[in-house]
């Protein structure tokens, strides 16, 4: 008798256990998961020195493409949402420059602009930020970027030197974007 009463208090036990732990599974929070991280990276680095900027014939410091198709892969592309790119200038030579980046498609179509008036030294450092997307420029320019012109013209004259121990002009830039992964 005391192992029926044993066996049957342990059935009890186990269906208890068994029907008071049972929750409907959601099986659709896969679905409902959205994932978009925020990737940073250096975009450009462009650098002359006063000693260079001499030596040109005419005005041009220099004019050069910089092919960048990381934006426009298909990974990249058509997860974006939004990205900021921060330019900052530095001149520490005794010239005034003009210095121009171009975003360019694959047909060299220029797509965006920027153009940075810069003082001669002693100048502050000059940082700009661009917004693409819902804030700011279409993210198409983004997503359809395929190369970058910087160009430099010096307004000033090419036989001035700074007192700075290693005068030179820099453009640095970087981006960063907010894309879906799902």
């Amino acid at each position: 008798m005391r192992h029926v009463f044993t066996y049957v208090f342990l059935a009890i036990l186990a269906a208890t256990v068994l029907l008071s732990c049972v929750e409907d599974i959601d099986t659709n929070q896969f679905d409902d998961l959205s994932l978009t991280p925020t990737l940073e990276a250096s975009l450009l680095y462009v650098e002359a020195t006063e000693q260079l900027i001499n030596l040109v014939d005419g005005n041009t410091v220099f004019n050069n493409n910089f092919n960048f198709d990381a934006f426009s892969t298909d990974v990249f592309a058509e997860r974006v949402i939004e990205g900021t790119i921060v330019y900052v200038v530095e001149n520490t030579t005794s010239k005034e420059l003009e210095i121009t980046v171009e975003f360019l498609d694959e047909s060299e179509t220029v797509l965006d602009t920027e153009v940075f008036s810069v003082e001669p030294a002693p100048t502050m450092v000059l940082q700009k930020e661009i917004f693409y997307g819902p804030a700011g420029r279409s993210i198409d320019i983004i997503t359809n970027l395929s190369s970058i012109r910087v160009s430099a013209i010096n307004r000033g004259d090419s036989d001035s030197t700074s007192s700075a121990p290693e005068p030179m002009v820099t453009l640095k830039s970087s981006g960063k974007f907010t894309v879906r992964v799902k």
